[in-house]
């Protein structure tokens, strides 16, 4: 599923593909958060930040090898997309973190996300609940 904002032109136009998240096992307070964000305009933009009424907060990471260990941090100042270019979050990469999850995420579900774009403004956005076994 992706939602379509816009033409090619010189303002940005945002499309998201492929919006998912696992499912959570009961008393589970935490998910990630996968998509490709892809801008067809000639200009480029920023993700902000996004928000859902049913995760308390959700924040944008990175995970990063460290020594040996991986890590985690929140991407701080949104995340850039070059005109004309894709930015996929994904596994071990960039990511949402969905976090204070009010109740657990149910494999075959949609749930509504709020992304909010630097120029593009507020796009909906639907995130499928896959089991845990279907992602890669």
């Amino acid at each position: 599923m992706f939602v379509y904002v816009g033409i090619a032109s010189a303002a940005p136009s945002i499309q998201i593909e492929n919006a998912r998240t696992r499912s959570t096992a009961p008393g589970q307070t935490v998910s990630g958060g996968y998509m490709t964000l892809i801008n067809n305009g000639l200009t480029a933009d920023r993700l902000l930040s996004v928000s859902a009424s049913w995760a308390g907060m959700i924040e944008i990471h990175h995970t990063s090898m460290d020594g040996g260990v991986m890590r985690m941090r929140e991407v701080q100042g949104g995340v850039p997309i070059p005109a004309n270019s894709r930015v996929e979050l994904k596994p071990r990469g960039m990511h949402l973190m969905l976090m204070q999850l009010a109740a657990p995420l149910e494999a075959g579900r949609s749930m509504p996300l709020l992304l909010q774009f630097e120029k593009a403004g507020a796009v909906k956005v639907s995130l499928r609940v896959e089991a845990v076994g279907q992602m890669p």
